[in-house]
């Protein structure tokens, strides 16, 4: 492989700090063959004049209403001329060599689908190692509906050095090449937030592809490490993206396991945990997110 077009989607959203700060990151790897464009998605103010001043060369698209993680980042597959596409989210920065790193893996395995670097926190200025955010995932068990990031918080001391086969690719960084979205089709939209990549990430592997994680791509990501009280937005749809996973892409049998599971035991256990704490604005969402019957 020489050096393919690689075209850069990130979706801004109210943070154009984050945004330059990613766009900068970007501008410095040494992989130049590429096009990068800004989905704002609805942002209270337009900053198309910050960011083509300061990055020229950068194709700037917005809508006029949010239309999700999967919806924003769809607004930009018109545009792309690129082979590959590499998702980035706009509170990450790549390090040195990212770009390069995960085409490699395209290269040295003609079944990659869809390919994550090593996600870590973004450091503070101790100087000390890094903390791991995503080296994978597990499979979504059955039973629960519910998978582990592999590696999350662990301190990294180089014990994910080798590109391997994971589950699910991690939204925050992935790199498609532009065939496999031709023959998949892009994200699912209804989805608006979380669970779209691992919804796609199934799409992909059942057309015959393979998800891989590339350590030697390290993506630095500003999510907190810190646990915080999710939002009442978070908690609906993580509850009925979760039921509508499960619908998707399990058989007859297990969805009705997991509908005994889901009735028996997390309804009445997360109820009784926000209840407890006095989390009503959750507790209603994730009831809402619950009983939802449409299907994603």
């Amino acid at each position: 492989m020489s050096e393919p077009k690689v075209s850069l989607i990130t979706v801004h959203f109210n943070q154009p700090e984050l945004t330059c700060a990613l766009l900068d990151s970007i501008r410095r790897q040494d992989y130049k063959n590429v096009e990068v464009i800004v989905v704002d998605n609805a942002s209270r103010e337009n900053h198309e004049q910050l960011f083509r001043e300061r990055f020229p060369a950068v194709i700037f698209l917005r809508s006029e209403r949010n239309l999700g993680f999967a919806g924003g980042n769809n607004l930009a597959l018109p545009h792309a001329t690129g082979t590959f596409f590499f998702y980035i989210n706009n509170d990450a920065e790549l390090t040195d060599g990212a770009i390069r790193q995960l085409l490699k893996v395209f290269e040295q395995h003609p079944k990659a689908g869809i390919v994550s670097p090593l996600i870590c926190y973004m450091p503070d200025e101790s100087g000390g190692p890094d903390t791991v955010q995503y080296a994978g995932m597990t499979p979504i068990h059955p039973l629960t509906g519910r998978n582990r990031i592999v590696g999350n918080k662990e301190t990294d001391r180089g014990q994910y050095s080798k590109p391997a086969i994971t589950a699910y690719a991690h939204g925050a960084a992935m790199m498609v090449p532009r065939g496999v979205i031709d023959q998949v089709g892009p994200m699912q939209e209804d989805f608006f937030l979380y669970y779209e990549e691992l919804d796609w990430s199934e799409r992909i592997r059942r057309a015959g592809y393979e998800i891989w994680m590339q350590p030697l791509a390290r993506v630095y990501h500003k999510e907190s490490m810190t646990v915080e009280k999710m939002g009442a937005l978070k908690t609906f749809y993580m509850t009925r993206n979760r039921m509508w996973f499960m619908r998707r892409h399990f058989n007859t049998a297990q969805r009705f396991i997991f509908q005994i599971f889901w009735w028996m035991v997390t309804v009445p256990k997360n109820t009784v945990s926000y209840a407890v704490r006095g989390e009503w604005d959750n507790l209603r969402a994730f009831l809402r997110g619950a009983m939802n019957r449409s299907m994603g």
